[in-house]
């Protein structure tokens, strides 16, 4: 039963057994590759194989030619982005909130701007454009995603970094908390 090994003590009986035969360097053997069949399997409509093994199958919406030729099949991919990494979805975060505050600063500074600018409109025209103002932010941060979702990672990066230029709430800096 001795193998010669230095690790004789952590052997157990029944080590020797071929059925168990794993190496030396203790990993198990890959498992054994079935043979392939004479005629590719088929899978069920709507369905793609993708992974090791996966010419040797067909669709069912596949037409046969082309399933059973598998080198003069064009590479047909589901989805060819590629998530966005960590760091994207954080500046994503933090830009969400930045646009979250540029609402919540048009509302306060178009509150406090009403008293003064009740004489150039009228109070329903007013109201009106203080909601659209403190929607558009809101509405730049979704419509940028909602565009920009097939375009590449900086260019959602320029379009959200020309709305927190372009929609800085300019009635809190110059009334609110900032400008007294």
């Amino acid at each position: 039963m001795t193998t010669g090994r230095d690790d004789d003590a952590l052997t157990w009986d029944g080590d020797d057994d071929p059925t168990l035969d794993r190496g030396e360097t203790g990993e198990p053997d890959e498992e054994p590759e079935t043979p392939a069949a004479s005629t590719p399997a088929e899978l069920p409509k709507g369905f793609t194989a993708v992974g090791k093994g996966s010419d040797a199958l067909a669709s069912a919406d596949a037409p046969q030619s082309a399933a059973s030729d598998a080198s003069t099949a064009p590479e047909t991919s589901v989805d060819e982005r590629r998530p966005m990494g960590n760091g994207a979805l954080i500046a994503f975060g933090v830009l969400g909130g930045v646009y979250a505050l540029y609402a919540i600063g048009w509302l306060i500074g178009g509150l406090r701007l009403q008293g003064r600018a009740q004489y150039l409109v009228l109070d329903v025209m007013y109201q009106g454009s203080l909601w659209l103002a403190v929607l558009a932010p809101l509405l730049w941060f979704a419509t940028t995603l909602l565009l920009t979702r097939v375009s590449r990672t900086w260019v959602r990066f320029a379009w959200l970094g020309a709305g927190v230029v372009l929609l800085l709430p300019w009635p809190f800096v110059m009334i609110g908390a900032i400008g007294q």
